[in-house]
């Protein structure tokens, strides 16, 4: 069976569907019911889609809180941060899985980059710039200061 390459509805709300559940175009389009990339890729940008860009863009917003979603999930669960080790005489103890909470914290800085930049207004890093200080100058001063300076006239002084 070949891979569908015309333009229906169900086909573009089956790959939002799956876009707002987390996964990534790459690998909902690998799947043989879907388009390939470049299809769905052509399809965003044709003018006579704009409702699909439109179902496609809101399915990326809701990925990205999904992706936050799962952070929580995956750096809350512990469950194999630690194994245990068998000791010659039998015994047995924890040894802490470095691996496991490497992998764990790749995969929640990864949902956090992505989010970033999916959704930069709500996830992304605030800049606050704060000034101090006064402001004495009027605009009388500061013709008086740029006058003639600017125009290759001495000053009255």
């Amino acid at each position: 069976m070949a891979r569908p390459s015309e333009f229906t509805e169900q086909v573009a709300s089956a790959i939002c569907e799956r876009l707002a559940d987390g996964k990534s175009l790459r690998s909902i389009c690998l799947t043989d019911d879907m388009p390939s990339k470049t299809t769905v890729l052509r399809w965003l940008l044709d003018p006579d889609r704009s409702e699909f860009c439109d179902q496609y863009t809101r399915a990326r917003e809701i990925q990205a809180d999904i992706h936050v979603d799962d952070m929580v999930d995956i750096a809350d669960d512990g469950s194999n941060d630690f194994s245990t080790k068998e000791n010659a005489d039998g015994s047995t103890y924890q040894q802490v899985n470095s691996e496991h909470i490497q992998r764990s914290r790749l995969r929640v800085d990864t949902r956090k980059w992505i989010a970033e930049r999916m959704r930069p207004k709500k996830y992304g890093n605030r800049v606050m710039t704060e000034l101090s200080g006064t402001v004495e100058t009027s605009i009388a001063s500061l013709l008086a200061a740029v006058d003639g300076a600017t125009r290759g006239i001495p000053s009255g002084k």
